[in-house]
């Protein structure tokens, strides 16, 4: 199977589509048998980019805690209600994403190859992580800035491990989310107890 980077090329700038939208069902379609993984990366891909692009953080986390639900629960294939299946995108949007982000994707598959599987295939493995993006997600669907772009990283790298059954990737992504989830937290405690998040904090040791 091809590496994601050039499925995405394919399918968003080679290939014409007549309405100019792009449907859930086209990208289900699109991921085959690497379902989870592929979504996890696509819906997590606006947010964390370094430019994130504005307006896809809660949406695309309300699809992300579905899809980590279903893995928790052990789930082969992911479901999702006809609606959420049949919102579409207009794909000069989605290509203006993937012309920033692309890059970044094929320096991650450079390095990407199978080691460390049993983190990606075991019930324990996928359940952690599914846990692990289950909160990341939440967190980017907080409408407080600092809360969405490094949960979104976390999804993204946790996720793409999950693509090449590459553990260690995958590890890494959880440590991303293990650091977004305390800045998420302590920013969230500054606004409703009051005094320093956890980013004021770093700032001033520094």
């Amino acid at each position: 199977m091809a590496r994601l980077s050039v499925e995405l090329q394919r399918f968003f700038f080679e290939e014409e589509r007549p309405l100019g939208q792009v449907t859930l069902t086209d990208i289900l379609q699109l991921a085959g048998e690497r379902t989870f993984g592929f979504l996890f990366v696509l819906l997590s891909f606006p947010s964390a980019l370094p430019i994130p692009a504005p307006g896809y953080s809660v949406p695309f986390g309300i699809l992300l805690f579905l899809l980590a639900v279903q893995l928790i629960a052990g789930r082969k294939t992911p479901w999702f209600p006809a609606k959420f299946k049949q919102q579409s995108l207009e794909v000069t949007q989605v290509q203006g994403v993937l012309k920033i982000g692309l890059p970044w994707l094929r320096r991650i598959e450079a390095i990407s190859r199978p080691r460390l599987i049993p983190v990606c295939t075991s019930l324990p493995g996928r359940t952690v992580i599914g846990v692990a993006i289950a909160l990341m997600s939440i967190s980017m669907m907080i409408p407080i800035p600092g809360t969405n772009t490094a949960p979104a990283i976390g999804i993204f790298v946790t996720g793409f491990g999950l693509l090449d059954d590459d553990g260690a990737i995958s590890l890494a992504g959880l440590v991303i989310c293990l650091i977004a989830g305390a800045v998420s937290t302590s920013i969230l405690l500054a606004i409703f107890l009051g005094g320093s998040s956890l980013i004021d904090w770093v700032k001033d040791w520094l």
